[in-house]
């Protein structure tokens, strides 16, 4: 079985694939992430996440290699991290009583072949409509100031949804599971075997 490379550094992502309980090291993956003009949500993080995994051939030259990437558009906009609580509720204010839509690309990379399986994964978020109160206190509980969207879903912010749309709701955190499982067997791995 060749070794597994996650090229992110990001916990949340990490703590998804430890699900799987197979064996991977995590590394920073060094690419230029600024979108080109007029490229789609889908074509971004799609390209991001071969470009992610394609950034550590070098570092390693036989392994599988994950990257992964995202983003969210809310009105048509990309929304990004907000950084700071008076971004933050911005964001939640203009999500209150709208939808989300989440676009995570994934791509499972073969180093020693060259080859690569790449697809972006949807998700969409319902808020329900939100007070001022309600997105204060969420956000002085949670800060959730380097999440894109300006909430956590496995935390309090889940508190904020009216419903939530999508095939695996690990895509939602950053890491589509089920469609990097279906990647995995095509190498010969699966985490029941």
């Amino acid at each position: 079985m060749k070794s597994i490379v996650l090229a992110s550094m990001s916990s949340s992502r990490y703590h998804l694939l430890q699900k799987l309980d197979l064996p991977f090291i995590a590394d920073a993956p060094n690419i230029d992430e600024t979108p080109l003009i007029n490229e789609s949500a889908t074509f971004l993080v799609t390209r991001l996440a071969i470009e992610k995994a394609k950034s550590l051939v070098t570092k390693y030259p036989t392994h599988l290699i994950i990257g992964a990437d995202q983003v969210c558009i809310l009105e048509n906009q990309i929304i990004g991290k907000p950084l700071t609580h008076s971004k933050a509720t911005k964001q939640l204010k203009q999500a209150s009583g709208k939808k989300i839509i989440f676009y995570t690309g994934l791509c499972l990379f073969d180093s020693e072949s060259r080859k690569y399986n790449a697809r972006c994964e949807l998700f969409t978020v319902y808020f329900r409509h939100l007070t001022n109160t309600q997105i204060e206190n969420y956000l002085t509980k949670e800060q959730p100031y380097q999440c894109a969207g300006a909430f956590m879903s496995e935390g309090l912010g889940i508190t904020l949804f009216e419903k939530l749309v999508g095939r695996d709701p690990n895509t939602l955190i950053g890491l589509p599971l089920i469609s990097l499982i279906n990647m995995l067997r095509t190498h010969g791995i699966n985490p029941l075997n």
